[in-house]
């Protein structure tokens, strides 16, 4: 069960539709000047744009209602959107298909420290979630790195994690709640105030669905304690296989550290320039490997931590002295992306999982993709769940693109191959979409279909993404993959 291919509008046929839903939004703010829908042909992942018929900016729940029950009548697709800083495509306009942005859903509704839980809408940015805590010795655990800027609906739709996951979880582990619209205008509410709920549990599946399924304009989460302390080590490694064995060897000694992050020489070196806050630049990759709790735990974890990285090869390791340091430390990781502007125009995240024994094999790997592309690549990633971020630098300018998303399309195959995912928690959207070829078979894709049908049965939630045709994988196949590599042989006769 797959979608239909749409017929695109004709130019008479969109300024039709366009004057049509104007009258039927009176009172909603509707944009349709190119001046206005431009910012919104894109997310984060620049190389692929597409202009909306329009964009719709809703205040209030009866507007989202209004507004998709008009897009399923007239059969619009429609494209959930929250503050564009995905990097995967998923925000990106379906072609004569609306942009619905959340953005004015930016209300924090209750904070409540007995039952550490904020409620919050959706176009509250993930960090201000956090500094409305505060005052109650509380925050909300994960922290994507563009946490300053994305929002929680975001975070929703794509499963976020962050720095800090590896002890905390994704969003799916810390979103008790969630209050949607279906594309029939229908409000739904999945999962509950407590730890479960009856029924099935859709609110798994439903955190990471890319904005296929329903528009969100409700979010209850967890709120955690703040740590009574947190120090983190800064450990340097002259080889970054080295550098892999220590990470299996931490969590091998049963330690599940609050953060656990790597970088490759030329990232720490490019950061350091950047930043200028102290890294090891001799070093051919750095671990950063945080304890919090009480100050007893911590000095135990930290002494335990420092015995596992010494006996890995480590050499140097360096304790944070202070908050500020330890602040210091991890600003140098979130920062990695606008360090790489520095060695070359343009850059392409990646984002695929591989089992933390296979770190090293995948960065091996990667090393001889750059000479097979022409291009270099560093890496940063959360170390500690395998959850990858090789960052291709290259120059759309000079033509680079192509051998660009072809490296990072060799990065996710491999990934699969040494049994990982294609990806962490960027989801998929528009740029993996033939990746989900690589990791899925037909029989599974169908299953995947039924879902989303289950939901929007008329395919306009975020339409042409995350989930690939029969016809495109079999394009893949034929255009792309080598024979007797792929995952599942019912691919192999395409």
């Amino acid at each position: 069960m797959e979608p239909s291919p749409r017929t695109p509008l004709s130019p008479q046929q969109r300024e039709t539709l366009q004057a049509e839903l104007h009258r039927e939004w009176q009172g909603i703010r509707f944009l349709t000047e190119l001046a206005e829908i431009t910012p919104y042909e894109c997310d984060g992942l620049v190389a692929f744009s597409q202009l909306p018929l329009g964009v719709v900016l809703p205040e209030t729940e009866a507007e989202v209602q209004t507004v998709l029950r008009t897009c399923m009548r007239l059969g619009v697709p429609v494209v959930p959107r929250g503050a564009g800083t995905g990097l995967t495509g998923s925000a990106m306009p379906t072609p004569d298909g609306i942009v619905l942005a959340m953005a004015k859903f930016n209300r924090i509704l209750e904070i409540n420290p007995q039952a550490r839980t904020a409620t919050v809408q959706p176009g509250v940015r993930n960090l201000a979630i956090s500094d409305a805590a505060a005052p109650h010795q509380l925050y909300y655990a994960p922290d994507p790195s563009s946490q300053l800027a994305c929002t929680i609906g975001g975070n929703v739709g794509e499963n976020s994690g962050g720095v800090h996951c590896l002890k905390y979880g994704l969003t799916v582990n810390n979103v008790l709640k969630v209050r949607a619209v279906t594309m029939d205008g229908s409000i739904i509410e999945l999962g509950g105030a407590a730890y479960d709920s009856p029924g099935l549990d859709l609110l798994s599946v439903f955190i990471g669905s890319e904005g296929m399924f329903a528009v969100v304009t409700e979010v209850v989460v967890k709120l955690v304690p703040k740590p009574r302390t947190a120090q983190v080590i800064m450990a340097s490694f002259d080889d970054m296989g080295k550098a892999g064995d220590a990470v299996a060897a931490v969590i091998a000694a049963g330690i599940i550290p609050a953060g656990l992050e790597m970088m490759d020489g030329p990232a720490t070196r490019a950061i350091d320039n950047y930043l200028n806050i102290g890294y090891d630049t001799r070093a051919e990759a750095i671990l950063l490997c945080e304890s919090d709790g009480t100050p007893e735990e911590v000095a135990e974890e930290i002494g335990r931590m420092i015995a596992v990285f010494e006996k890995s090869g480590a050499i140097r390791i360096q304790v944070s002295r202070n908050e500020i340091e330890r602040l210091v430390f991890w600003s140098g990781r979130k920062n990695a992306f606008p360090a790489a502007a520095q060695l070359a125009p343009d850059s392409y995240c990646m984002d695929g999982t591989v089992p933390r024994r296979h770190i090293s094999t995948l960065l091996r790997h990667i090393t001889t993709l750059e000479e097979k592309y022409g291009l270099k690549c560093i890496n940063v990633f959360h170390a500690g769940d395998g959850n990858m971020h090789p960052l291709i630098l290259f120059d759309n300018q000079a033509g680079e693109w192509p051998r660009a998303e072809a490296f990072g399309a060799d990065i996710l195959e491999e990934c699969v191959r040494l049994g990982g995912t294609i990806t962490g928690e960027h989801g998929v959207g528009v740029e993996k979409i033939n990746g989900m070829c690589v990791q899925f078979s037909e029989a599974e894709r169908e299953t995947f279909w039924g879902v989303k049908f289950a939901f929007d049965p008329g395919g306009l939630l975020n339409a042409d993404k995350a989930i690939p045709t029969k016809n495109r994988c079999a394009e893949y196949g034929r255009m792309h993959i080598p024979r007797g590599t792929m995952k599942f042989p019912e691919l192999e006769r395409f």
